[in-house]
């Protein structure tokens, strides 16, 4: 995916929108393909927006993506689906399956997944539309997500009002209760705990984020853990977020100093017994109420296979503490 990085002269005297300066500085990108092939936006090492304004001495740096397609179509791909009504769409994620399409992932993901199964049209990408509004277009019915290697529960809305219904709930954790599971490498302190930081963008990976404490900087995290077991120099977890923040599980697991096996963003690359692990790392429980239900709901997605060979394993090699 191409880079690119614009130093804002000094002798700048005007304060102009970001993307109407990238178009005058770059004769490639006009406004209209900005708003569909740009990614990550950086000014001066922070998140920012097309509509974001640039001033003298300004660093901007973002990413481009070629060949973006001009409508996200449905597409014919098996889903588990633990339950489904009028109003929502409950899905067993599998692992490698990105949740809505965006730069890099285009197809394959979850959304067109769901257009094909709900019948309905491909959308197409209106580039006279804000970007928070492009961006909403691409993922209709996705009111929460899981990383692209994290399996498990799911939920979707099939309409505009269970859409809100839902939000709301993500919106404050404690209305309902994510419930994952993941084999750490390494040991906590202690065998339960709550994990309470603040998690910020590296400044060296962009890709990755950080946990940090004694700041305001970046968003409050906040994490519940329980160990189920200890196998050798494995720990195998229980683990309920708080709030809902990009990595959270992987980022707070590696501040405890286990991080998540076969995370290649925060851990290790590879163990000595498992050498090829994959991300282990699993929703396998969401309590939530359903539209127009004062009750909550209990969705629960099984053991994933990829878990039960490297548990296999842990049970022969090392005992249970």
């Amino acid at each position: 995916m191409p880079y690119f990085s614009l130093n804002v002269p000094e002798t700048f005297e005007k304060e102009l929108r970001l993307d109407k300066y990238i178009a005058a500085s770059l004769t490639q990108f006009n406004r209209s393909k900005l708003k569909t092939g740009i990614s990550e936006i950086r000014i001066n090492g922070t998140k920012g927006k097309l509509s974001s304004k640039i001033r003298c001495g300004d660093k901007i740096e973002f990413e481009w993506e070629d060949n973006v397609p001009e409508d996200i179509e449905p597409q014919d791909i098996p889903l588990d689906i633990l339950y489904e009504d009028e109003n929502v769409t409950v899905i067993n994620k599998k692992q490698g399956m990105v949740t809505h399409p965006a730069a890099g992932n285009w197809t394959g993901t979850l959304v067109n997944a769901l257009l094909f199964h709900w019948n309905r049209q491909s959308i197409h990408q209106d580039t006279s539309l804000s970007d928070s509004q492009i961006i909403a277009a691409r993922r209709p019915g996705i009111v929460h997500r899981l990383d692209k290697d994290t399996s498990g529960v799911i939920i979707t809305a099939r309409n505009r009002e269970s859409e809100e219904w839902l939000q709301k709930q993500f919106a404050n954790h404690n209305l309902l209760q994510k419930d994952y599971i993941c084999i750490c490498c390494g040991h906590p302190k202690n065998r339960k705990g709550i994990i309470e930081t603040q998690i910020v963008r590296s400044a060296s990976d962009r890709k990755k984020f950080k946990a940090v404490t004694g700041t305001s900087e970046g968003k409050k995290a906040v994490t519940l853990y329980r160990v189920i077991a200890f196998y050798g120099p494995y720990t195998l977890m229980r683990v309920r977020i708080k709030t809902g923040r990009t990595h959270q599980i992987r980022v707070h697991m590696k501040y405890l100093g286990c991080p998540v096996l076969g995370d290649t963003l925060y851990g290790k690359t590879s163990t000595e017994v498992f050498p090829k692990a994959t991300l282990m790392l699993h929703a396998f429980k969401l309590k939530i109420r359903l539209p127009g239900q004062k009750k909550h709901s209990v969705f629960q997605a099984k053991v994933p296979l990829r878990f039960k060979r490297v548990l296999k394993v842990l049970h022969a090699k090392f005992n249970k503490t």
